[in-house]
């Protein structure tokens, strides 16, 4: 017992030290080489031309899913689920209360539609941005009073380019700029609701050259976050068998372990139905939030109803699946077919539960079954959590955002700051065996 009190020092000091380095390796990427006065010349006027250029699209702007051209939207809207008229309707009706609808539409000169666009006004407070349980207490009175708002090209529920749909064979770069000029449009047509001083594109791929230039172009800066970590399915697996199988013994034994565990700590796992979610949403949505509010950044925060609604409106594409103890819900995840695409998409946990038992690397390793099920080709499971997800046999898929400040000055800050944002690099890992062809 003498040496913890050393150990705690030794522990602190190694924090210090680790802020440390991440604050210097910030500062770093503040600092940029001066450029040519040419280049930025040549550099300004291309910017302020595209910038004062329409797409030459006509755009329709609305606030709610119901007054757009049903038929129109809908021809677009069938590459993703997330963009179809009754998801959104879910969202309306069932969203974070403070992030607003909003959508545009675009049309070439013959009046067809060539893309379709979900944006979103978010209100931000400082509530939003720093951890319920921090220590930092200074911080707390001018963070607290802060109240933004933010016009997002994008959806804070899903991850991914499921906010924008276009017509095959359109001109990619003309389509950003109609993105740009819709964005635009709104964000003035809303400026008597309160001046959004921020635009963001949100995630599209990160090796997407022409996106990015064509994003530069109008102004935003572009900066790469975590990535989508995605398992492509084997046709050969039918069941969640097949899936154990190909993994090489020791990724097996411990897939099949997580299960052991949690059946030892008297925790089952089943499906539960469209009436048991609605029966149950407080106790959903209470998992939910202890996994929500240990996040720093939480810009939306689900209603309880938002699940339920969803689960009824997809039917047999969504699946929800509970990890159970004593009559008592300790744990669900959530998974929606997307196309030739699972989505693995909520999960909730309760933390103290999870301290004993894998509670959450089991209900993680249940949505491989539930795409199994679904026949789908890969498997989504998003952000965070890496490591787990590198283990089950997911690769990354770079993902990328793009930020844009309402004044051009203070784009130079804009820029310097999404330079040091910086994420964890997902790790390798190899579960699956290797077949004859591979090993040749």
């Amino acid at each position: 017992m003498s040496d913890a009190p050393a150990s705690r020092a030794r522990k602190s000091l190694r924090s210090a030290m680790g802020s440390i380095r991440r604050t210097g390796a910030a500062l770093k990427r503040l600092r940029t080489d001066p450029p040519s006065p040419s280049a930025a010349v040549a550099t300004f006027k291309e910017r302020r031309q595209a910038r004062r250029t329409t797409s030459g699209f006509r755009l329709v702007l609305s606030d709610r899913i119901d007054f757009v051209h049903p038929e129109h939207w809908d021809a677009l809207a069938s590459q993703t689920v997330f963009l179809s008229r009754p998801y959104l309707k879910v969202l309306e009706d069932h969203g974070p209360d403070n992030v607003e609808p909003r959508y545009a539409m675009a049309y070439d000169s013959d009046h067809r539609p060539v893309a379709i666009m979900l944006f979103q006004r978010v209100k931000v407070g400082g509530d939003r941005l720093r951890k319920p349980t921090s220590q930092r207490r200074l911080l707390d009175k001018p963070i607290a009073g802060l109240q933004e708002h933010l016009l997002l090209c994008g959806n804070l529920l899903v991850w991914g380019a499921r906010s924008i749909a276009l017509a095959p064979g359109v001109d990619l770069a003309l389509v950003w700029q109609g993105v740009g000029e819709a964005a635009y449009r709104l964000r003035r047509a809303d400026k008597l609701l309160g001046e959004s001083d921020v635009v963001m594109i949100k995630d599209y791929a990160a090796g997407a050259s022409v996106t990015k230039e064509s994003l530069r172009l109008l102004g935003y800066r572009s900066v790469e976050t975590e990535p989508d970590m995605v398992l492509q399915l084997k046709p050969e697996w039918n069941r969640f068998d097949d899936y154990l199988a190909s993994l090489t013994s020791g990724y097996r034994s411990s897939a099949k372990k997580l299960q052991k565990d949690c059946a030892a700590a008297g925790i089952s796992m089943r499906l539960i139905d469209v009436a048991e979610m609605q029966a149950r949403q407080d106790e959903l949505h209470a998992l939910y939030e202890q996994v929500h509010h240990g996040q720093s950044l939480r810009l939306a925060t689900l209603s309880p109803g938002y699940l339920p609604a969803l689960a009824e409106m997809l039917g047999d594409r969504f699946v929800c699946r509970v990890a159970e103890q004593d009559g008592r819900l300790v744990g669900f995840v959530t998974s929606v077919a997307d196309g030739d695409t699972a989505v693995g998409y909520y999960i909730g946990y309760d933390r103290a539960t999870n301290g004993e038992a894998p509670v959450y690397l089991t209900l993680l390793q249940s949505t491989v079954e539930d795409a199994i099920t679904f026949r789908a080709k890969r498997l989504s499971l998003g952000r965070t959590a890496l490591e787990p997800k590198a283990k089950l046999g997911c690769q990354p898929e770079p993902l990328a955002c793009a930020v844009r400040h309402r004044v051009s000055a203070l784009n130079l800050l804009v820029s310097a700051l999404v330079r040091t944002a910086a994420h964890d690099e997902p790790p390798q890992r190899s579960p699956f065996k290797k077949d004859k062809a591979e090993a040749a």
